[in-house]
This record gives C-alpha cells, sequence and structure tokens, in this order.
C-alpha cells in the first residue's frame, strides 16, 4: 500500500478525486475496485493533511449499446436512447434504468465505508447549461478533435464530423445520430439507420441547438470537460482505458489541446478476473456487486482489491470455491502480523498499511483492531452445520476469555457471512452432515488408516487440541509419524465423520464437535471401541 502514501506525498494543494460509471446492467464485483482505489487515495491524501474531495458520477446519457439487456420487444424502441431514458424495466420506482443499475451498484459504497462528498449524474448536469460552454468549445475546434483522434488512436473521422451526439427530436436516440455541420449557435444533425450495427436511426434530420440537454459531448470529450467542469486533480482508470491509444490518452490530449488544461494524475488498475478473463455480467462472468456485499464483509472485501498493487490483476471467482474463507484467512494473517503476532507464509509488502486501508472505518484503531480475538471462517461455517452447537461458547472457549463486545460483533459478522457462504457460494465438499455413528462407508478404511485414527484418538486424550489449526497440527503430526500420506490420513478423517473421501478443512471439522465425541469416533473408526460422546 506504499502507492498510496507515496502519491499522497507528491501532490500539493487541493486535491479532487473522481470516478464515473456508465449503467448499461448490472454491476459485477469487479467494478467495485476502481471506487475502493478512490477511498483509498482518499484516506492517504486526508492522513498527509491534505484537503480532499471525493467525487463519483453517473454517465447516464450514453446510449442503450447492449442488446443482451433488454427484452426483446424494447430493443427496437430502446437501444441507442441516452439510458436516463429508458425505462426502469424492474418496475421498482427508479426513474429510469439508469438509476435502478446505477442505485444498486452505489448502494454497495456506504457498506465498504466509501463516502464521496458528491454524486452527480451527467443526465442532471446537461440540462442545466453547464456543459454548454465543453459543446461549444468543442464543436468551434472540431478539426483540432478530429486530428486528435487521427494521430492518437489512428480513428478517421470524415472532414465533416464534429464531435456531438444530438437527441432525435424524434425518436429519442442519440447513439444512432451524426453531426455533421454547426454555424456558430445550431448544428445539423442526421439520425441515420445505418450508422451504428446495434441500433436503428429513424432517419429525421435538421437544424438544432445542441445546448440545455439537447446534445452531448463524445464520451472521450465529456471525460475530459468533466475534469474542467469539476477541477478533478487525480482520475484513476481501468487497463482497458488507460491503453496506449485508448480512452484515457484521447481524453487526456482533449483536455490539453481543446479545452486547455492539464489532466488529472491517472492511477490505472488492472481487472478482477475469473480463470484469466475481466469480469463482465452481461457475459455471464462475475458474481453481482450488489449480491456478494450481502456475503463478504466490507473489510475482507476491501483486502481483495487492496492486497495487490493497482496494477496487477486479481483472480477471485467465487462460486464453488474457497476463494471467499481464504479473503477472512488472509486479513486474519495481516491483523495478527500488525498485532505483532508471528504467523505463517510470506507477508506482502507493507502489510500494515494493506489492513489499514482495508478496515472499514478510517478512523479506526488500528492496534485495537488488530489485537481483536477473531474466530477462523472454516471453523464458524462448520460450526454453523452442527446442530445445537452454542457457537459462542465454542469460540469463547477456544479464545480463553470472555469476547469484548467488538468480538461479538466480528463474530456475528462472521456467522452471517458463513451462512452466506454456504447458502450461495460454498463448493459440495463444504457442505457436512456428520453423522451420529460410524458411517458404513468406513469399511472401506485400510488398516494403515486405523491404525492412524487409534493414534489419533490417543494423542487427543493426552491433549485435546483447542482450535482448528491445532488440530490441523495434530492430524499432521500424527500422520508423520506413522509414515502415513496426508492425502490418506485426511481421507480417514472424512470417512469416519463424513461416510465420504473428502471434505471441508479437518482440523476445523474437527474442532467444531464435541472433544469427547471426536476421541470417541476416532476410537470407533479405529475398531477398539463403539459410539463416543455427544455432540
Amino acid at each position: 500500500m506504499e502507492w498510496a502514501d507515496e502519491l499522497a506525498a507528491k501532490v500539493a494543494g487541493p486535491q479532487v478525486v473522481n470516478d464515473s460509471k456508465t449503467p448499461s446492467g448490472t454491476v459485477h464485483v469487479g467494478s467495485l475496485r476502481g471506487p475502493v482505489i478512490l477511498d483509498v487515495i482518499t484516506r492517504a491524501l486526508r492522513a498527509h493533511g491534505v484537503e480532499t474531495t471525493l467525487l463519483y458520477g453517473v454517465d447516464d446519457m450514453d446510449p442503450m449499446d447492449a442488446q443482451a439487456l433488454l427484452t426483446p420487444d424494447a430493443v427496437d424502441h430502446e437501444m441507442g436512447r441516452p439510458l436516463a431514458h429508458v425505462p426502469d424495466q424492474a418496475g421498482d420506482c427508479h426513474a429510469s434504468y439508469a438509476r435502478h443499475h446505477a442505485q444498486t451498484f452505489i448502494d454497495t459504497f456506504a457498506g465498504l465505508g466509501i463516502r464521496p462528498d458528491r454524486y452527480y449524474w451527467m443526465s442532471d448536469i446537461y440540462p442545466t447549461g453547464q456543459m454548454d460552454p465543453f459543446i461549444r468549445t468543442a464543436l468551434d475546434r472540431a478539426e483540432t478533435v478530429r486530428e486528435i483522434y487521427r494521430r492518437v488512436a489512428n480513428v478517421q473521422h470524415p472532414a465533416t464530423w464534429h464531435p456531438v451526439g444530438v437527441v432525435c427530436e424524434v425518436c429519442g436516440k442519440v447513439g444512432t445520430t451524426i453531426v455533421t455541420d454547426w454555424d456558430g449557435e445550431r448544428v445539423y444533425y442526421e439520425c441515420r439507420p445505418d450508422l451504428v450495427t446495434w441500433a436503428t436511426g429513424c432517419g429525421h434530420a435538421g437544424w438544432v441547438s445542441p445546448f440545455g440537454g439537447r446534445a452531448k459531448l463524445p464520451w472521450n470529450l465529456e471525460w475530459a470537460a468533466q475534469w474542467s467542469l469539476f477541477g478533478v486533480t487525480i482520475e484513476p482508470s481501468g487497463k482497458d482505458l488507460s491503453t496506449a491509444g485508448g480512452s484515457r490518452d484521447r481524453s487526456d490530449a482533449i483536455a490539453r489541446e481543446v479545452f486547455e488544461r492539464e489532466p488529472p494524475l491517472n492511477v490505472a488498475y488492472e481487472f478482477l478476473n475469473i480463470g484469466g478473463r475481466k469480469m463482465s455480467t452481461s457475459k455471464g462472468r462475475g458474481a453481482a456487486a450488489h449480491r456478494i456485499v450481502e456475503v463478504v464483509p466490507p473489510e475482507q472485501l476491501r483486502l481483495l482489491f487492496l492486497r495487490p498493487r493497482p496494477n496487477q490483476a486479481i483472480e477471485f471467482d467465487p462460486d464453488g470455491s474457497d476463494a471467499i474463507p481464504r479473503l477472512f484467512d488472509e486479513f486474519d494473517r495481516l491483523a495478527a502480523a500488525t498485532a505483532g503476532r508471528e504467523v505463517k507464509g510470506e507477508l506482502p509488502a507493507g502489510y500494515e498499511a494493506v489492513f489499514r486501508y482495508s478496515l472499514f472505518d478510517p478512523a479506526a484503531d488500528v492496534a485495537a483492531e488488530a489485537a481483536a480475538f477473531r474466530p477462523a471462517f472454516g471453523h464458524l461455517a462448520l460450526l454453523a452445520q452442527v446442530p445445537g452447537v452454542d457457537v459462542a461458547a465454542r469460540v469463547e472457549a477456544e479464545k480463553g476469555a470472555p469476547l469484548a463486545e467488538r468480538e461479538q460483533a466480528i463474530l456475528d459478522e462472521r456467522l452471517t457471512a458463513a451462512r452466506g457462504w454456504l447458502e450461495a457460494y460454498a463448493p459440495e465438499r463444504a457442505r457436512i452432515v456428520v453423522r451420529d455413528e460410524l458411517p458404513p462407508e468406513a469399511v472401506a478404511l485400510g488398516e494403515d488408516q486405523r491404525v492412524y485414527l487409534g493414534a489419533l484418538a490417543l494423542a487427543a486424550e493426552r491433549d485435546a487440541p483447542a482450535s482448528g489449526e491445532a488440530w490441523q497440527d495434530r492430524i499432521f503430526s500424527t500422520a508423520a509419524d506413522a509414515a502415513l500420506p496426508a492425502g490418506r490420513a485426511f481421507g480417514a478423517i472424512y470417512l469416519a465423520f463424513l461416510g465420504r473421501t473428502n471434505g471441508p478443512r479437518a482440523g476445523w471439522l474437527l474442532a467444531s464437535l464435541e472433544a469427547a465425541f471426536v476421541i470417541g469416533r476416532l476410537r470407533a473408526a479405529a475398531g477398539w471401541s463403539v459410539g463416543g460422546g455427544d455432540r
């Protein structure tokens, strides 16, 4: 996380940090990386005493161009219209399609500790006339704009092309119109049936004033105009926009050569991927942001985006995997290391800052948060599936003392997350039903496995492990003493308790059960006795 503090140390004077989103449909969890990075930059600036304003905008005058998101009967009418003018298909009282999807996404921010000082909607700004000076300048300097497109992006626009899109007076579409003339007050536009492949214009043509919300700038010019309008000094952008000759290069050149201002500092960031491919909910790849926040608490979700540097891609596929439990485990490692406790494995550079910026509250007592007792997520996921267990009592026993108020809140949050994970994302091996009696499938145990289970029972009788991690260590050490491969050791435990050869982390499985029950079951599986204690 040194990058954020280094950035904060380099800038001078008040800063305006900005980002915006086109609300073309359900927003996947990967889209939260930008807002989290913005929030961390803002926190770092303010921690360095820099006056900072955080903005977040919605580019809802962009045209609807994602046909898959519309019902077949709506395609002909809605494709090409500004997203702000497309009705909300969900019918849940939002003013438009854009308001529905953008608000659903924005509603996740507060729960992540992200609190912009101001939200803005371009559909609100254009009608006020605030964009009119930029529209006029762009039209007056249309030749310069065309040259920038040729030079920076190798995009060839004809000499009659002018950088503005009119909202057609007849069909209301903006994605199908092209402006070919400008007389200083009005533009001549055509709503062409074949201008784009994803929408059909109505064929209307005529002269109209482009001001007061009747037209909009193309994206690259609108982006550059926003920087001037809001005084933006820092604006991160995704890798797709930051490639050579891409949108960011074009907008930077337009800012300098058309609107005559320096573009804001860019912090380019990579994608959140599934199987090496960028998340895209419209293509069926990636969990929706508003769904994932129902399961993953804010601090673990912030960690997902902050552990790697912004220019590093993140692989995250929560469906049927241990991706979510691993987030909790990594957070706990960082907390322990920050508190000065010894941890296993390599720590990321600047791990204390990673932990600090992952916290929900920027004013949190970092030392107190690091020292708080946090039950392992995997253990809670198992306890949640064992009938009749007093989870709080088990966790207090593991801690060795009553839970503080903050620790009780952490437990409640994690238990809710564990149940949500089991219901929505957990792989089948994580779902368990511990058999009341020795499963018939245990007949498949080999003699080496029975000897091992007996040795494990004796070791637990001498000194029962108090935690999942302690059980895990005991499982490995007993297997090593018996010269039994780890795979056969774990398979023996799963057969003895679950009646199958796979399952969740065995140490946490045993820790979720009463010690007497575990010892009795191990003895029974070893062939020494039957029965055991109560769970």
